[in-house]
């Protein structure tokens, strides 16, 4: 079982185990040793963060690990997550990291970790990592030490892959677009993508300063991105997260539509023209059950997942599916990156926008969803709450009521202390007291 790193990397507290600096040098001293597999010249790490305090301090720690085992950084600045893939790839770098807590609050923080192709380490990979970390590694000798430069131009690079996912004669000339930056990564590169495009831009959270990424807005809190769009008589809003990985829409009318809306529109716009690879969209067990239902009813097959983009993309790669994605806004599209991209994800709504002539609430309606209830509970270092028999007697029952009228899932977050627990019924009296159910026996577990 891996420690360290959880369903995206390690994350946690900036300054509070397991994010401190200390930490960070010598992850970055373990990383760099297992990508340095020998002593030759010309090994290479780019480096990417968000727009937190932290990440100046992660930064300069990771890099002295790094070079200490004889690579040479290459310090991208704030960039979304996305563009460290791809400039991992287009560098021939050996590694790509990114410095960011993706949706969480600013005084949170983590590092994710990309291999020499651009996709996200693979569970064993981790593990190796945190052998390494436990162990300890020899830093290389004097002459070998590596050196650090800074690349000036890294988010005009990504700003025109993400430009080429599209046809070169689509325009937004016209379009209105509300875009809510969160204070974070995308903050200049999305503004500047949508103008360049065509589009009349409305910006929101453009204005960083170290410790308002997230704060009441981005994906997590698209209530002002949509009263906005309302306010401006906007004809759509795109609003990303911290580090520009995940999108939420917000249609003319204010209402929001999550990833599965997204990726339903893609999987079966993408199927009637002929480019959806294998016939099947990837998605996670949060998906909607409605999503799954629209699915099969266009003759698209749906492959669920573990929770987690890079688990949706190790299916697709091992499954040769080149669309994929979570409920919360991760939409993978790898014909273009290899991890979820918010931007070239909103991008390509918009595209449809203009190539049907529909307004954004025709298109992000595909599907009426089932209800679904997700609540959090909170639990202490140490604690296990799931193990309690009270816990399982909980679900047993929960499972047993809705056997036939819905489904449950409980899992334990990969990022944070929290319990997630997740039903879908189309009784409401059912839904509620099905979750609460659990929910009551985990907190009397944590208490």
């Amino acid at each position: 079982m891996r420690k360290l790193f959880g369903t995206d990397g390690v994350r946690g507290t900036a300054n509070v185990y397991p994010m401190t600096a200390d930490m960070a040098l010598r992850i970055g001293a373990a990383v760099g040793r297992y990508f340095r597999r020998d002593v030759s010249a010309g090994h290479r790490v780019v480096i990417g963060k968000d727009t937190r305090l932290s990440g100046y301090m992660f930064e300069n720690a990771l890099t002295a690990g790094l070079t200490s085992t004889g690579m040479n950084v290459l310090l991208l600045g704030p960039v979304p997550t996305p563009a460290v893939g791809l400039m991992t790839r287009s560098m021939r770098a050996d590694l790509g990291v990114m410095i960011s807590a993706s949706h969480n609050p600013a005084q949170d923080n983590g590092i994710k970790f990309f291999g020499p192709d651009g996709y996200k380490l693979s569970d064993t990979a981790e593990m190796e990592i945190e052998a390494l970390i436990e162990a300890g590694v020899e830093p290389a000798q004097s002459h070998n030490i590596g050196r650090a430069k800074r690349v000036d131009d890294a988010r005009f690079r990504y700003g025109e892959r993400v430009k080429a996912s599209l046809p070169r004669d689509l325009h937004l000339d016209g379009l209105k677009v509300v875009i809510d930056c969160a204070h974070g990564a995308a903050h200049r590169v999305a503004p500047e993508i949508l103008w360049e495009l065509g589009a009349e831009v409305i910006p929101m959270g453009i204005s960083p300063d170290g410790t308002n990424i997230n704060l009441d807005c981005g994906s997590t809190k698209p209530e002002l991105a949509a009263q906005m769009v309302l306010e401006k008589g906007a004809h759509v809003g795109i609003c990303l997260d911290g580090d520009a990985d995940r999108v939420i829409m917000i249609d003319e009318t204010g209402k929001i539509a999550d990833g599965d809306q997204l990726m339903a529109l893609l999987a079966a716009t993408w199927s009637e023209d002929g480019r959806l690879s294998g016939d099947a969209l990837v998605a996670t067990v949060m998906s909607n059950l409605g999503l799954e239902r629209f699915l099969e009813g266009k003759g698209i097959g749906l492959e669920r997942t573990a929770v987690g983009d890079r688990y949706v993309v190790e299916r697709m790669r091992t499954g040769g599916f080149n669309l994929g994605g979570e409920q919360s806004g991760h939409v993978v599209m790898s014909d273009f990156a290899t991890t979820g991209d918010g931007l070239m994800a909103g991008l390509h709504f918009l595209g449809q926008m203009v190539r049907t002539g529909r307004k954004a609430s025709e298109l992000a309606r595909q599907f009426v969803p089932v209800p679904q209830l997700l609540k959090n509970v909170r639990f202490s270092e140490g604690q296990v709450p799931l193990e309690a028999e009270q816990v399982q007697d909980a679900i047993a029952s929960a499972e047993k009521a809705l056997l036939g009228q819905g489904r449950l899932l409980i899992r334990k977050s990969g990022t944070e202390p929290l319990i997630r627990v997740m039903a879908e019924c189309e009784d409401a009296a059912l839904l509620l007291k099905t979750v609460d159910t659990v929910v009551s026996a985990v907190k009397a577990a944590t208490e």
